[in-house]
């Protein structure tokens, strides 16, 4: 029989509030927005005149306030399965915001690309993990909506903020043609900030993927050319839980990751490690039958 080692899982009761319960759980750290936070509006209008070390800074400090739409709060379930390298078929959940993140109100918010440190620092104060590449491919292939990449032209207007707000004016026309609702798992309208091996090859970059036409095929291979603090208006940062449902219960994508059995659920690179590190907690075996996926 085989055996696979991972965290400890952290089981949830078979309730009718089941989902709802548990969503509330994986989102626990993220703070309810604040009345009288800024709206996207005014966000834009506060970064207009800073810099973009100093753009950063405000991104930071509206995210770790909560000054998130609140559909940014209903995750969205994807499916992973794949096979472990002994043959085995494993089957797991991980579960993602709906859209990249933003600052503002429901009514009136912007997506805001922003560099490396700052989207992990983000991630990980929400208890989130930033996407693999494999992870980027499964959400755009059960996204119940799919935008069409929409370009602007090239040149250093790519990092300002009236980019930012221009290319976010796009998306939203797009999304009013399409009849997208807020809330639906929707992608194609941004790259991706992902984890990738090759950062601990070239360290001080930032890893980018994505934006998928409507054939399937990115855009933008994965690539690490540009240095950690760099962003501009075609990023976008997608939050995937750092809690992975396996079997009806919680495992953490840090040792999923790290284990040479388990890693090709999330990654198609092979394990990663390194991408900071979960509690320390005790192994637990679990056997072929229960690792099938019964969820």
């Amino acid at each position: 029989m085989l055996i696979l080692l991972i965290g400890v899982g952290c089981p949830f009761p078979a309730a009718a509030s089941k989902n709802e319960a548990l969503l509330d759980y994986l989102t626990r750290h993220i703070p309810e927005r604040p009345s009288h936070s800024l709206t996207g509006s005014q966000f834009v209008d506060l970064v207009s005149k800073k810099d973009e070390n100093q753009r950063e800074q405000v991104i930071s400090e509206q995210l770790l306030k909560g000054n998130l739409p609140d559909f940014l709060r209903q995750l969205k379930p994807v499916k992973l399965q794949q096979q472990s390298k002994s043959g085995q078929l494993l089957r797991a959940t991980i579960f993602v915001t709906p859209d990249y993140l933003a600052i503002g109100s429901q009514a009136d918010f912007i997506r805001v690309p922003m560099d490396y440190h700052t989207a992990r620092m983000v991630a990980t104060e929400f208890g989130f993990i930033l996407p693999t590449r494999r992870v980027v491919d499964a959400i755009y292939d059960q996204s119940e909506n799919h935008f069409t990449p929409q370009p602007l032209p090239p040149g250093p207007q790519m990092c300002s903020t009236g980019y930012y707000r221009r290319h976010n004016q796009k998306i939203l026309q797009q999304r009013y043609s399409l009849g997208i609702n807020l809330g639906e798992l929707v992608s194609g309208h941004k790259k991706d900030v992902v984890i990738t091996n090759r950062l601990k090859r070239k360290p001080g970059r930032i890893a980018i993927y994505g934006w998928h036409r409507p054939d399937g095929k990115p855009i933008q291979p994965l690539s690490t050319v540009h240095g950690a603090g760099y962003a501009d208006y075609s990023h976008g940062i997608r939050l995937v839980s750092e809690k992975v449902l396996i079997d009806g219960k919680l495992y953490s994508a840090y040792d999923i990751l790290k284990d040479p059995e388990l890693a090709p659920l999330l990654s198609d690179e092979g394990p990663m490690a390194d991408f900071n590190s979960s509690p320390q907690t005790p192994a637990l075996a679990i056997n072929q039958h229960s690792a099938s996926g019964r969820y």
